[in-house]
């Protein structure tokens, strides 16, 4: 993957959340889980910016031609059926993401790198939790190939997710059935006002991914992603 990939990678996220805060017209404004769940299941199905980008505007234009606007659109959710029609048109038309500029500055130089990797495995080291060892043990393995990795952030950014993975899956099997209903309950409270504006397969991606984050949040584990060196 090459610097301007990676660049685009990132600019999905931000950009998205910039937008929607210009459109709502309180850039202070905070994103939810459910959010940033929804924006990370239209990026993993190749949804273009672009697409993004005019769903919003296209909500935002119908919820100001309403002739009662008492409730402010409190979610990017709000925009999920807008941004999939969006999406169809884009698909129709052939439409790709716009490529980054080119660089050839590293996305990430090798000390940033392993700052990054050092950090999350002392965080997943702080759990004291014995079966989430090995991931911080990979985590140092990897930061001990740095430079070399630098070169190669697409085979970084596989590692780093496939061992995302394994830190929920040991997550998971530390869950109490307690702790996994309120999480579930709290999808249901976030998801329900907006479950008539996405596809069922657009919910199953986004329970998913709320349920990802929600547990690693509460069992204190840092995301892996490399995405995340800039939240």
């Amino acid at each position: 993957m090459s610097t301007a990939d990676f660049n685009t990678y990132f600019n999905y996220f931000t950009e998205i959340e910039e937008h929607f805060q210009r459109a709502r017209g309180t850039s202070l404004f905070l994103l939810s889980p459910l959010d940033w769940a929804l924006i990370e299941s239209w990026k993993n199905t190749g949804i273009p910016l672009e697409a993004v980008l005019r769903g919003i505007d296209a909500a935002f234009e119908k919820w100001r031609a309403r002739k009662s606007r008492a409730q402010m659109v409190n979610s990017i959710a709000y925009c999920a059926q807008a941004v999939m029609v969006e999406a169809q048109r884009a698909a129709d038309a052939g439409e790709q993401p716009a490529a980054a500029p080119t660089s050839a500055e590293p996305a990430f130089p090798a000390e940033v790198l392993r700052t990054y990797l050092a950090a999350n495995a002392a965080a997943i080291r702080q759990t004291g939790v014995a079966e989430f060892e090995p991931v911080a043990a990979s985590l140092d393995a990897i930061a001990a190939q740095l430079p070399e990795l630098e070169g190669n952030l697409e085979e970084l950014e596989q590692q780093l997710s496939s061992l995302e993975q394994k830190l929920i899956a040991l997550g998971r099997a530390r869950q109490s059935d307690a702790d996994a209903l309120a999480a579930r309950r709290d999808l249901d409270n976030y998801i329900r006002p907006y479950r008539g504006k996405m596809t069922a397969p657009q919910i199953a991606m986004l329970e998913l991914q709320f349920m990802d984050r929600a547990l690693l949040e509460s069992a204190k584990l840092p995301r892996l992603s490399l995405f995340y060196m800039t939240r």
